[in-house]
């Protein structure tokens, strides 16, 4: 059976169709997706594809219910181009989320209502959604930090659109990562009250729970956008990883977290593949980046009160 997607709000913000993450050689983090996560790769995995006006190569991976959109500027990267820019600036590093939305031009008039700047293609802010639009970028300095695309499409070929998909994503718990599902997407932010407003009043995300979570060191509200959660959390500590984030980039897309079966093996797993980690406490484990490129990768068996998506 094919995945249902849950949408929220009332333009019907549903499936996040992918996340980028932006490396220096797609292939080499190719091999890590496939060797060592166990990643399904669905779009030009063995030669990556060349997309000339982006002068960028890049493939797409399934990770249990998660798109990866794996991306890298052609060497040496040029700083005029959007993908070069972005790696010279920050190097390997999550980049960016995406969201099919049912109603695009609604939510695009929403938020332009609401002061957010979206861009026109050739430049200059958009004062109306046109309603040929496929898809748009609102301003990253709007949305406390995120990149997210906006879009009315599909990927292509995308499993979870398959009949198969019902059985497709079990084999994942059979992989010794054990996973069970993408948990969430965190937004590492400095004022966490702001991003919040921006989510919930603006793009009517659901709030699902939050707190304080002491071993991260971070305040923390999560939300449910569209078949998502997103984190959005702020530091308390600032000699936490989240701290020393928040503290060199300002707002940014920082993690991703899956629930997982079994942490004792995901991490037996990851650290005979050469990948460090560490356990903030027993039910969660998480990557070290400079065996991760440039990602935290959390692994936890914990619940999260409220998840719309458990069960």
């Amino acid at each position: 059976m094919k995945k249902q997607p849950q949408t929220t709000g009332d333009y019907g913000i549903g499936q996040m169709v992918h996340v980028i993450h932006m490396t220096e050689d797609v292939s080499t983090l190719n091999k890590f997706y496939q060797e060592v996560l166990g990643g399904l790769g669905y779009f030009c995995p063995d030669e990556p594809n060349y997309l000339p006006i982006e002068d960028r190569y890049a493939t797409l991976w399934m990770l249990g219910d998660l798109c990866v959109e794996v991306m890298a500027p052609k060497m040496p990267a040029d700083p005029a181009k959007p993908v070069g820019r972005f790696f010279t600036k920050f190097g390997q590093h999550l980049h960016s989320v995406g969201y099919k939305v049912e109603d695009l031009e609604g939510l695009g008039n929403r938020m332009i209502e609401r002061g957010i700047y979206i861009g026109k293609p050739g430049g200059g802010r958009l004062e109306k959604m046109d309603p040929d639009v496929a898809y748009f970028y609102p301003s990253p300095k709007d949305t406390a930090g995120l990149m997210v695309e906006l879009c009315q499409h599909d990927m292509p070929n995308d499993p979870r659109d398959l009949d198969s998909w019902s059985s497709q994503v079990q084999l994942w718990k059979l992989h010794p990562l054990t996973i069970e599902r993408f948990s969430y997407v965190t937004l590492g932010v400095r004022e966490l009250e702001p991003a919040v407003q921006v989510y919930v009043d603006t793009m009517q995300a659901v709030p699902v729970e939050e707190g304080i979570d002491p071993d991260l060191g971070c305040r923390y509200v999560t939300v449910q956008l569209g078949d998502c959660l997103l984190q959005l959390a702020a530091p308390t500590d600032p000699d936490s990883a989240l701290g020393r984030h928040v503290a060199q980039y300002g707002n940014f897309i920082y993690s991703l977290r899956f629930k997982v079966l079994d942490v004792d093996s995901a991490e037996r797993w990851l650290n005979s593949n050469g990948v460090g980690t560490h356990r903030p406490r027993p039910g969660l484990l998480v990557t070290d980046t400079a065996d991760s490129f440039g990602v935290p990768f959390f692994f936890s068996d914990e619940e999260i009160k409220g998840d719309p998506f458990a069960g």
